[in-house]
């Protein structure tokens, strides 16, 4: 006997039909949901407590702090004629970094920042702005020195350290302008020691510290700072065939900006020291090997100099064909010297009023001669 049909069946079906339905809404609008209730419910977040920052992070903030006041922003300008109008046009050139030098105003950047500029303009960290003058400048060390006359609140000098005992892995920190943005802190580490490079009108700058703390077009005159915060180098160029950071910059070291600046400052050029002396690399080997003595032999003595004034001998030529050798010079205080290259290293350490004494090979005799380092004919 057939069972009789459910009258509930259709209707059971239907509330199953419309809870599917149901389910499939909520989840098609849960996301609007969720949206409009969080729109009712949002606030803040509670915020995690971060603790003390570390100690590098500190000695970083305290470096940047302290030396950011003594970093500088320089644009030059370059001046033309208008041949039309005959008036006189300024132009933007460039822009670069500097930093304080003394409490006189002085400020040390690049030669290449202010090279072919008509003038050129300081801005300090508090965003003062002052036209500067040009003291002195070295090509050869790509080093310029600029004063400005500030009357009020003098910006500090930044605190000088030594280049001669740096060694690679030393954490080093630079400041500049890069691409006009002011006061920029970048980091990195001593990649390299004395290395080489072509500076201004195909001179060659030597003994330069690389670095690779990002290094950028406007960074160029400003401060390499070690973990001290003291000055270790002016930073002066980068290797990238981009032109942009590609992680090897170049730094003038700090010893050598600190012979070449007081000489900008008192004459406007670099006073290279020099004993007055003729001599030539070849020439040296060949009579110093014959004579079986190293050293730099002495070709002529310049009169009036210092060398003529300490009593150095030169080579001499007797019956017009006999060559008697000069003086040999083979240690400049306790320096050994056997290349000319070494002669000029040694003098490039020192400056002129210093005294050192020479030792010397004469006729078979070892002297040891007094020199004072001064301009000819003083």
């Amino acid at each position: 006997m057939p069972m009789p049909p459910n009258p509930a069946a259709p209707r059971q079906l239907r509330l199953l039909l419309w809870l599917v339905v149901l389910i499939l809404l909520l989840l098609v609008a849960r996301p609007w949901l969720e949206l409009l209730f969080y729109r009712l419910v949002a606030e803040p977040r509670a915020v995690t407590p971060r603790g003390e920052l570390a100690g590098d992070e500190q000695a970083t903030i305290e470096i940047f702090r302290n030396a950011s006041p003594s970093v500088v922003f320089i644009t030059t300008v370059s001046e033309s004629v208008d041949l039309w109008s005959r008036n006189l046009r300024k132009v933007r050139q460039g822009t670069g970094s500097g930093f304080v030098w003394d409490e006189l105003g002085h400020v040390v950047t690049n030669y290449h920042v202010i090279k072919g500029a008509s003038s050129a303009w300081v801005r300090l960290n508090d965003q003062r702005s002052y036209q500067a003058v040009l003291v002195g400048a070295s090509p050869s060390h790509d080093l310029a020195v600029l004063r400005i006359s500030v009357p009020l609140d003098r910006p500090p000098a930044v605190p000088v350290g030594r280049s001669a005992d740096l060694q690679v892995g030393q954490k080093v920190f630079a400041i500049g302008n890069p691409f006009g943005l002011d006061h920029t802190l970048t980091t990195g580490i001593i990649s390299a020691l004395e290395r080489t490079i072509g500076g201004e009108d195909n001179q060659l700058i030597e003994n330069l510290i690389q670095t690779d703390a990002a290094i950028n077009p406007g960074n160029s005159g400003g401060p390499l700072l070690d973990s001290a915060g003291r000055l270790i180098g002016v930073n002066t160029a980068i290797y990238s065939p981009s032109g942009a950071y590609a992680g090897i910059g170049f730094a003038v070291p700090v010893d050598l900006v600190n012979r070449v600046i007081p000489d900008l400052i008192a004459y406007g050029s670099y006073q290279r020291p020099t004993l007055g002396v003729g001599v030539d690399e070849e020439i040296n080997q060949v009579i110093t090997n014959r004579l079986g003595v190293n050293g730099v032999l002495v070709l002529r003595v310049e009169p009036g100099s210092s060398a003529d004034r300490a009593g150095l001998r030169g080579t001499r030529v007797r019956n017009g064909d006999q060559v008697i050798a000069g003086d040999i010079i083979q240690r400049i205080d306790d320096q050994p010297i056997s290349r000319v290259s070494e002669l000029l290293d040694v003098l490039a350490a020192y400056r002129l009023g210093d005294r050192l004494r020479l030792g010397i090979w004469r006729d078979g005799e070892q002297l040891e001669l007094e020199v004072l380092l001064d301009r000819p004919g003083q």
